[in-house]
């Protein structure tokens, strides 16, 4: 009788261990679905402003160069592409690429932060955190790169303090735009 009570004890700790590697596995595979998500959105938006070259090389006036925060809202919102409305310019037409896009990165990425800048530095060059991406954008001249940087609030397993927020930590997905061919 004794044995079976052992074995049952041993038995339920290894159940617990299984359970929590199963908890994890399950986070491990949200992180890598909005992963995945981020980096699609993010290569969605530079086909969008390729496709807008135009727009998208203005040193003045960028609907496209945005930082934004909870919720995502473009800083000249347009809803031009809603059905039986037009838009008038190629301008008009990226604010309406920006709000429609925003909005499906903000349903899609919980507690989402995007900026798109000219950047020159999207890396942090001192202290501990060498390396890693950064929100701050240092452009230099007109002419720098463009780069998206998104990031998202990440569930965990421990418990999650007020001060694990997207703006809290480094961008998750950091896409250089390319621009396209030149004529």
């Amino acid at each position: 009788m004794i044995e079976v009570l052992v074995s049952i004890v041993i038995l339920s700790f290894g159940l617990l261990g299984m359970v929590g590697l199963q908890a994890a596995a399950l986070q491990t595979n949200r992180d890598a679905r909005l992963q995945s998500s981020a980096v699609t959105l993010a290569r969605e938006l530079a086909e969008i402003m390729r496709g807008n070259k135009d727009v998208a090389l203005l040193t003045t006036g960028n609907p496209y160069l945005v930082t934004t925060s909870t919720p995502l809202v473009p800083p000249t919102a347009n809803y031009c592409l809603k059905v039986g409305s037009t838009c008038g310019s190629a301008l008009l037409a990226g604010q309406a690429e920006m709000t429609d896009w925003l909005e499906r990165v903000d349903a899609e990425l919980p507690g989402a932060k995007v900026t798109v800048c000219r950047d020159t530095a999207p890396y942090n060059g001192t202290g501990t955190d060498v390396g890693l991406p950064t929100w701050n954008c240092t452009p230099v001249n007109a002419n720098d790169p463009i780069v998206i940087k998104i990031g998202w609030t990440r569930a965990s397993l421990k418990a999650a303090t007020a001060s694990e927020t997207a703006a809290s930590k480094p961008p998750s997905v950091m896409l250089s735009v390319t621009p396209g061919y030149v004529q």
